[in-house]
């Protein structure tokens, strides 16, 4: 009879438990959603690639992590494959239709939210050039240059692509960057924004984060370095050179405008 009555009172708690877990499970699944669009919105966000315009770095449907802090503890720097939005700038290189389904509109900015359908305004480029650069194309063997010194782009550039089929010439401004795909033929980048407001730069803080590492396919998961033609030392030392020239330029002006007001003020008592 003991025997019999245990069994009961353990068939009753077993029931017990499996109730409780069904209660428990659509709250366990809001909080790791909460937690991961948490992770999403500040640390690292998984994107999709809708295009060629960036192979073979990136082949399209491929999924890669982009840090969002990175920029909090260092600036971007060249050679960098960033994410950046371009809302009310740039138009989308893929066109996608929005979804007059609300539920299916929901569904999608999930997806995007999670890397598994591309964002309508994200773009993924290489940053060239960084605030102050002079960024060239072509010098006498058809290579872009920074600040004078050509970059030696094989490694990324889309094989059989020119560096670029077309001049252009752009001191980028403050605050603002010049970007390209990797496949040049194929990306719409700075170079076929050049008629726009900061001469086809982007704002440097519409930059989501880098992108650093492949993680979808499996077979092609692997990470995103800054290639080595962006160490050269000569490169630093031209964009060394030209730094205190502009912070003596900025510096100069102030004390133009205070010297002349000065001066004014004398003439007058006099």
């Amino acid at each position: 009879m003991d025997v019999v009555a245990e069994d009961v009172k353990q068939n009753a708690e077993d029931g017990k438990k499996k109730g409780s877990f069904w209660r428990e499970l659509p709250v366990l699944i809001v909080v790791a959603l909460a937690l991961a669009l948490l992770i999403k919105s500040f640390v690292v966000q998984a994107f999709y690639i809708p295009s060629g315009s960036m192979e073979n770095t990136l082949l399209i449907n491929d999924r890669v992590l982009v840090n969002k802090l990175v920029y909090r503890v260092r600036d971007i720097a060249r050679g960098d494959v960033v994410v950046f939005s371009g809302v009310d700038s740039w138009d989308p290189e893929v066109q996608i239709e929005e979804p007059s389904n609300p539920v299916v509109g929901a569904m999608r900015w999930i997806g995007t939210a999670f890397g598994m359908v591309p964002g309508e305004k994200d773009y993924i480029k290489r940053v060239i050039g960084v605030p102050g650069d002079k960024v060239k194309c072509c010098d006498a063997q058809g290579r872009v240059t920074v600040n004078g010194v050509p970059l030696n782009e094989k490694s990324y550039l889309y094989p059989g692509n020119a560096p670029s089929d077309r001049p252009f010439e752009v001191t980028v401004p403050p605050g603002r960057l010049w970007v390209m795909g990797d496949h040049r033929s194929l990306s719409w980048d700075s170079r076929l924004h050049t008629g726009d407001p900061g001469g086809g730069t982007i704002p440097a803080d519409k930059v989501i984060g880098r992108a650093f590492v492949i993680v979808w396919p499996f077979d092609r998961a692997k990470i995103l370095p800054i290639p080595d033609t962006f160490g050269q030392p000569a490169l630093q030392a031209a964009a060394a050179g030209a730094a205190p020239f502009v912070a003596g330029f900025a510096g100069a002006v102030p004390l133009v405008a205070v010297g002349r007001g000065f001066g004014r003020r004398l003439r007058r008592r006099r």
